[in-house]
């Protein structure tokens, strides 16, 4: 979730920075793209499993993997351009790449500089617990019998200091520790994106859980240039062929190690 933080906090402070730019260099339209045989798409790296460096020094993931399917249905090929999460929306917005995936969270102050299409994934904020643990609801968590497990600088601190003063709260230094208190028994739960916990909970031999009630759920698409709407379109509709076909679904379980949470068609936004 820090990791999460960080992303959403740079990307919208950059979006508002924008707000105040002069305009920025036309992005390529769907015409230009398809004329010129190649689709330029910029991918985060440091986002395991979206987005990662291989044993090969290439960036790969679930993104590489999308963002190459996208171009197969568009009839290009897929250029991937490495980006960080601070120059993610500037890189679209100046027309340095066509698209943008990585964690791209569908917000109202992105949605003031870039364009979104349909959605690809989400993340789930959620609870991960065990099943000796009773919880059906996060607000459960909020007694003084709870021992509450987080990594230290992470969003979900202040949530838990703000919704749930109750409860013991145990702070550690990363993921694979705040995993571990609670297959060990020194935590009962811990609150964070559910979706990136599987990588953590697999080397532990504990019957995890996850509360079935949701704190909250992103939704997740691939930014273009504000008014480039033809490529915005096509690439909605590619979208939905891939979640049709069953590629998203697929390429999910296979770099997050199990089916994704929460389902990207139930978004109001899905047309």
């Amino acid at each position: 979730m820090a990791r999460r933080t960080l992303l959403v906090a740079g990307s919208l402070a950059l979006g508002s920075t924008l707000l105040g730019l002069p305009a920025s260099a036309s992005a390529r339209t769907l015409d230009e793209i398809v004329a010129s045989k190649k689709i330029v798409i910029g991918v985060n790296p440091t986002l395991p499993p979206l987005g990662i460096f291989n044993d090969k020094n290439e960036i790969d993931g679930f993104d590489v993997d999308v963002a190459r399917k996208l171009g197969e249905l568009l009839g290009v090929k897929t250029e991937i351009v490495q980006v960080g999460s601070p120059d993610r929306i500037p890189f679209v917005s100046s027309g340095k790449i066509d698209a943008v995936l990585g964690a791209m969270t569908i917000t109202a102050e992105r949605q003031k500089v870039i364009d979104f299409t349909v959605p690809l994934h989400t993340e789930v904020l959620g609870v991960l617990t065990t099943k000796a643990k009773p919880y059906k609801d996060w607000m459960e968590l909020n007694d003084t019998a709870v021992r509450l497990v987080e990594v230290r600088g992470s969003t979900p601190v202040k949530l838990a200091q703000e919704k749930l003063p109750k409860a013991q709260l145990l702070l550690l230094d990363n993921y694979p520790d705040a995993v571990r208190a609670i297959a060990q028994g020194r935590a009962d739960a811990m609150i964070d994106v559910m979706d990136f916990m599987t990588e953590h909970t697999a080397k532990h031999k504990v019957d995890w859980r996850i509360v079935d009630a949701p704190i909250d759920v992103y939704f997740c698409a691939v930014g273009v240039q504000k008014g480039n709407d033809a490529l915005r379109e096509k690439l909605s509709g590619a979208i939905k062929e891939l979640h049709r076909n069953g590629y998203v679904d697929e390429r999910w379980k296979k770099w997050f190690g199990g089916p994704m949470l929460h389902d990207p068609r139930t978004a109001p936004t899905y047309k």
